[in-house]
């Protein structure tokens, strides 16, 4: 993540908010009044809503769970041993 001044991020704003899109890449400003902010594309923050509403589902990790333990030892019927 890049850090920067809330100055150096106003002076340069453009370049910073196409870095973060197209190399998705936050970025923390900092405040002097201790208030930092993170700037993040809106492709990622959606990604990440997603991410946290899978982990907050208890029945759906559940379900992820036991399809891996599934996956890791089921044989692999597509598997042509020699």
């Amino acid at each position: 993540m890049l850090e920067m001044s809330v100055n150096k991020f106003r002076a340069n704003l453009k370049e910073f908010v196409d870095k973060v899109i197209s190399e998705h890449q936050a970025i923390r400003v900092n405040r002097r009044s201790g208030q930092d902010f993170i700037v993040v594309s809106a492709e990622d923050w959606e990604r990440e809503q997603e991410t946290l509403y899978i982990l907050r589902n208890n029945s759906l990790m559940s379900h992820v769970a036991e399809s891996m333990g599934t996956h890791q030892t089921k044989p692999d019927s597509n598997h042509v041993t020699p």
